[in-house]
């Protein structure tokens, strides 16, 4: 019996140190950031993270009109100006946020760069309804 007791102790000392030792994971970088819609206007506006970064972001909207969150490059944003979409969610970065909610989407910033952060219903992008994420 104590041999079986000896045997699992290192047992739980070598699965303990291996785990120690595991390379970083993805969800070791994932961050949680809140962003705030009010009037018609993001806070931050401006945000960096660092290539190979999940960001989960909770984004607030105490307006009392629906806005959305759409992540992308400017070849992004300038298919949802031009787009039709109502409503978003199914995809990485793209959210519809009702007026009084709050949602989330999450996003993985996979290389260096400059994206870009808007709301493309009628008039807000326009308006400067929007932000930027530099990615170094």
């Amino acid at each position: 019996m104590r041999g079986g007791s000896a045997r699992l102790a290192l047992a739980m000392l070598v699965v303990a140190g291996l785990v120690a030792c595991r390379p970083a994971q993805a969800e070791d970088r994932m961050r949680t950031v809140g962003v705030t819609i009010h009037y018609s206007r993001f806070d931050p506006s401006t945000l960096s993270f660092d290539p190979g970064t999940t960001v989960r972001f909770e984004i607030r909207n105490t307006d009392p009109i629906d806005h959305e969150f759409i992540l992308g490059d400017e070849e992004v944003q300038a298919i949802h100006e031009r787009g039709t979409e109502a409503h978003h969610g199914a995809r990485p970065g793209e959210i519809s946020i009702p007026a009084g909610t709050t949602r989330i989407t999450t996003y993985t910033f996979a290389e260096a760069g400059r994206l870009i952060f808007g709301c493309h219903l009628p008039g807000h992008y326009a308006y400067g309804m929007r932000g930027t994420v530099t990615v170094a």
